[in-house]
């Protein structure tokens, strides 16, 4: 069991490099908040359409398929079966409701119905001639499906695609950015962006570093949780001999030991930068990364223009 290979959530591929990885840290940033906040009040073809362009994305950068394919197909997996429970789920308080049209689904308009509204609406000081009309209500259906004990209605369906898209483009847009940038580029952009911040004495400096060591810790933290599990198996345990509480109890013992050893490299990794004289970010600044636009950040910024044109445009609404 690699940890690494069959879950690399939040680590950085550094071969090969796709156009993704060419393009600015901020230009990604944006794109990153772009696809965080354009899902709020947005109709199900958008949510949808996210989906697919994170998808297309993905295929487009040539991604090699052994990495994606772990990340994406779980994580497809997981929005689909959200999206059969939500569907079938109630929409719902359960109550009984009674039909507003009559059973044919037609609603006549007589001339004799027009007279005893006039009558009744005495403010309408022209009445116009009208001619007996009729809505044809018969071809709408709240509810799309029943078979049985499930039931999916217009509310629900509704619900299923919110949830199961929004799941999906949090997690993976999150995932494929950290996919395709390095912690030192994501600090730099981050920094870069808040210097303004400096004439309000914020530590913008202080914030990157910790940034910056708190994604390099991910894969210390991975790697010791997949050390202990592989010490556990060696031992052969048999779990049905201990029963529920002495399992618990092994269980307990072996978080107390991964808290101990991620404090331990915590540690090391502090003694190794006060070895090297980094006292403070102040009077030892590392330079992570050159920030520079290229003719490919111009074409993703037009690109996001464009995708928040259409997003005020045509993302509002119901479906």
């Amino acid at each position: 069991m690699d940890l690494l290979k069959t879950l690399p959530l939040g680590l950085y591929l550094e071969q090969p490099i796709t156009w993704l990885h060419k393009l600015d840290p901020r230009v990604k940033l944006a794109w990153l908040m772009s696809f965080l906040f354009a899902p709020i009040l947005a109709n199900s073809f958008l949510r949808i359409g996210l989906v697919l362009l994170l998808i297309l994305l993905t295929l487009t950068a040539r991604i090699p398929l052994r990495v994606w394919k772990q990340q994406m197909g779980w994580l497809l997996i997981l929005s689909v079966l959200v999206f059969i429970l939500s569907a079938i789920a109630p929409d719902g308080l359960a109550v009984s409701y009674q039909p507003r049209l009559p059973e044919n689904g037609v609603i006549p308009v007589t001339p004799t119905t027009l007279q005893t509204a006039n009558k009744q609406t005495p403010q309408i000081s022209q009445p116009q001639k009208s001619q007996s009309k009729a809505w044809d209500f018969s071809e709408y259906n709240y509810t799309l499906f029943k078979s049985g004990p499930f039931t999916v209605t217009r509310r629900s369906l509704e619900l299923a695609i919110r949830v199961s898209t929004l799941l999906f483009t949090l997690i993976y847009s999150t995932n494929l950015f950290l996919l395709t940038t390095a912690p030192e580029e994501i600090t730099t952009g981050i920094e870069s962006l808040m210097q303004p911040l400096q004439k309000f004495n914020w530590p913008v400096t202080e914030i990157a570093l910790t940034l910056t060591l708190s994604l390099r810790f991910i894969p210390l933290v991975l790697e010791e949780i997949q050390n202990l599990v592989r010490s556990i198996w060696t031992r052969a345990i048999n779990w049905k001999k201990l029963g529920i509480r002495r399992s618990i109890k092994v269980w307990l013992m072996v978080a107390e030991r991964l808290l101990q050893n991620l404090l331990l490299r915590a540690e090391q990794i502090s003694s190794a930068m006060k070895v090297r004289g980094f006292t403070s970010p102040n009077q030892h600044q590392v330079k992570w990364h050159q920030l520079r636009f290229l003719r490919i950040d111009w074409l993703a910024m037009a690109g996001l223009a464009i995708f928040w044109g259409m997003r005020v445009i045509w993302g509002n609404g119901e479906m």
